[in-house]
């Protein structure tokens, strides 16, 4: 990492903990334990289960969690079996916008936010087939802070990475001892580790375990770990305004 770039309050590194869906899990499971460690998260909410919650989700934003966009419907490739009748190969880029801003439009109404951040579906950031695939990561450059993959492999390095297609790695069904070595990679490089998660519980698919979740708020919270542990907005916003971008 760049020696110019510096973490607020002499910290040596961020993390970020994302989860995806408005999962009914994350508002029964998720907001105690979170709160009992005073952590911010970022959800990327979607309607279907976000409008069965409506007022434990104004209640998150009032103590500080994000609530970022996930797109209206959640296309995701056709190679899902699920995916095939919302397929990406069926996309094309002024489709895709209409569910950016109408996800933002609609979180708006519902919550009296606007999304600073996105989350990709399935971490695919194509539209199209063949030909006429096109990347619609400049279409969430232009209309958001930050867009978060799935699945990637390292820590953002936030004197290079793109804000844009910010890297986010799979939280779920793993160990807090699982996570450890890329934790102090983190650290080591100075790095931005962008966490993303479904569910929050104890056993399950797509499940961030809270046991987990409680030893990794738990061990960000030493003051010798050097962890700055907040939203993607957050973290993303001192990134963004520290390389001036």
């Amino acid at each position: 990492m760049d020696s110019s770039f510096q973490w607020p309050d002499n910290k040596r590194a961020a993390i970020s903990l994302s989860f995806d869906d408005a999962r009914l899990s994350q508002c029964d499971k998720g907001f105690a334990l979170l709160a009992s460690f005073g952590v911010k998260a970022t959800f990327y909410v979607s309607f279907g289960a976000l409008d069965k919650r409506l007022d434990q989700w104004k209640l998150a934003i009032e103590q500080g969690h994000e609530i970022g966009n996930h797109t209206v419907t959640h296309p995701c490739t056709a190679n899902f079996p699920w995916g095939r009748s919302n397929a990406l190969e069926e996309y094309t880029l002024e489709r895709m916008e209409k569910e950016l801003t109408g996800a933002n439009e609609r979180i708006q109404s519902l919550l009296g936010v606007t999304p600073a951040t996105f989350a990709y579906p399935c971490g695919q950031k194509f539209v199209g087939r063949g030909e006429q695939t096109r990347s619609y990561i400049p279409l969430v450059a232009k209309h958001f802070k930050v867009g978060r993959g799935f699945r990637d492999e390292v820590p953002n390095d936030p004197t290079y990475c793109d804000p844009a297609q910010a890297l986010g790695i799979d939280v779920d069904n793993r160990s807090f001892d699982d996570l450890l070595p890329l934790i102090n990679q983190t650290i080591e490089r100075g790095g931005w580790l962008i966490l993303a998660g479904h569910e929050i519980g104890d056993a399950g698919p797509q499940t961030t375990l809270r046991d987990t979740l409680a030893r990794l708020c738990e061990f960000c919270a030493e003051e010798k770990s050097g962890l700055w542990l907040d939203t993607v907005d957050r973290v993303g916003s001192h990134v963004i305004a520290s390389r001036n971008i």
